[in-house]
C-alpha cells in the first residue's frame, strides 16, 4: 500500500509538470530516434559487454586456477593480480587505459574508447570471476579430488574432467550476476565519449527535450536485457542440474531395494 501511494504521488507530480504529455513520448514512435541514437548505443553496450565478458572469463579461469596451483610463486602472482584489480574502481581502470592507449597509440583512435571500456571491464570482472571460480571448485566435495587422484589422474586432468564440470552449476548464478554487472558498467564509458545506450539516450533527450522519458526508455531497455540474461541463466542452470542427475550412478541400496520389489512372488509387507 505504501509503494502504491508513493507511485501514485510520483505519477501525479510528473503529470503536473508535463512529463507525461504525449509530445514527450512521441519521439520514440519515430524510427529516426531509434536508428540514429538508441540502436547504435545499444549495439555499443552489447559489443563492449560481450567482448569484455568473454575475455574476463578467460582471465578469471587462468587466475582462479593459478591461485590453486601447487607452485607458490604462481599463487602469489595470481593472488596479487586479483587483489589489486578487485580493489581499483572500474572507472579508474578505464581512464588509465584510455590515456595509456592514446599516449602510445596502442589502438586506432576510432577504437580508443571501446578498448578502454573493454580493458577496464575485463580486468575488474576477470578478478572477481577468479574468486568465484576458486570458491566453486573448493565447494566440490574433497572426495571427488581424492577419487581422481586414486585412479592416477594428473591435476590438470582432474581440474578439467572432474572439478570444473561439477563447479560450473554452483558458479553459474554468481557468474551471470557478474555478467549483468559488466553490462551495466559499460555505461561508464560515457565519461570519455564511448557511444553506449545511456549516452545515446541522453543525446536523444537533448535533441528532443525529453530527458525523463528518454531515461525511462533506456532503463526499460537495460531491464529487458538483464531479465533475458537472468532467465537464460536459470534455464541453463536447470538443464545442467538435470543432466548431472541423469549421469550420476544410482545408489546401490536403492538399486537392491528396487530389484527385490521386482522379484515375482516376493512377500511384501
Amino acid at each position: 500500500a505504501v509503494l502504491l501511494a508513493i507511485a501514485a504521488y510520483v505519477i501525479v507530480v510528473l503529470a503536473d509538470n508535463g512529463q507525461l504529455d504525449a509530445e514527450k513520448w512521441s519521439p520514440f514512435t519515430v524510427g529516426g530516434t531509434w536508428t540514429t541514437w538508441l540502436l547504435p548505443g545499444l549495439w555499443g553496450t552489447l559489443k563492449a559487454a560481450f567482448v569484455s565478458i568473454i575475455l574476463a572469463m578467460v582471465l578469471g579461469a587462468l587466475l582462479g586456477i593459478g591461485r590453486m596451483s601447487d607452485h607458490r610463486w604462481v599463487r602469489i602472482i595470481c593472488g596479487f593480480i586479483v587483489e589489486v584489480f578487485r580493489a581499483i574502481p572500474v572507472l579508474i581502470l578505464m581512464f588509465f587505459a584510455y590515456f595509456l592507449f592514446a599516449k602510445y597509440a596502442v589502438v586506432p583512435s576510432s577504437q580508443l574508447s571501446f578498448a578502454a571500456v573493454v580493458f577496464g571491464l575485463t580486468l575488474y570482472n576477470g578478478s572477481v570471476i577468479a574468486e568465484i571460480l576458486r570458491a566453486g571448485i573448493q565447494a566440490v566435495p574433497r572426495g571427488q579430488s581424492e577419487a581422481a587422484q586414486s585412479i592416477g589422474l594428473r591435476k590438470s586432468q582432474m581440474m578439467r574432467m572432474i572439478l570444473l564440470p561439477q563447479a560450473v552449476t554452483a558458479m553459474l548464478p554468481a557468474l551471470i550476476s557478474q555478467m549483468v554487472i559488466a553490462l551495466k558498467d559499460s555505461a561508464l564509458g560515457y565519461a570519455f565519449g564511448y557511444i553506449e545506450v545511456v549516452r545515446s539516450g541522453i543525446v536523444s533527450a537533448s535533441y528532443w527535450g525529453n530527458y525523463l522519458p528518454s531515461l525511462v526508455v533506456v532503463a526499460l531497455i537495460m531491464i529487458a536485457i538483464n531479465f533475458a540474461l537472468t532467465s537464460f541463466a536459470g534455464y541453463l542452470e536447470g538443464r545442467l542440474r538435470r543432466g548431472r542427475r541423469r549421469t550420476q550412478a544410482p545408489d546401490p541400496e536403492e538399486a537392491d531395494l528396487e530389484a527385490m520389489e521386482n522379484v515375482p512372488g516376493l512377500n511384501r509387507p
